[in-house]
């Protein structure tokens, strides 16, 4: 008798949904400090998830809460350069 593999769930950092991992954008702190998108999910740093919606995006960036999550003041500049890689996987 086969068992179902678990699928894993991460959650939302905009608006708090749990859905799969592979559903959603990984926003990645490495060991230099620096924040980008993780398209592959596998890089090795400090991940924060978000959904591929700029809405969600939007609302993170409002309430903070990559900062918390990633451990790090991020600056307007990288906010900007992220929401500019997120408008070109969106399309």
């Amino acid at each position: 008798m086969a068992t179902a593999k678990k699928v894993p769930l991460r959650q939302c950092m905009g608006c708090g949904e749990m859905k799969s991992k592979k559903e959603m954008l990984r926003v990645l702190r490495s060991a230099e400090g620096e924040v980008f998108l993780d398209i592959t999910g596998k890089k090795n740093g400090r991940g924060a998830y978000i959904c591929k919606d700029a809405g969600c995006f939007e609302m993170a960036r409002k309430k903070k809460a990559l900062e918390r999550s990633l451990k790090i003041e991020i600056s307007e500049e990288v906010y900007d350069s992220l929401k500019g890689e997120l408008e070109k996987i969106d399309k």
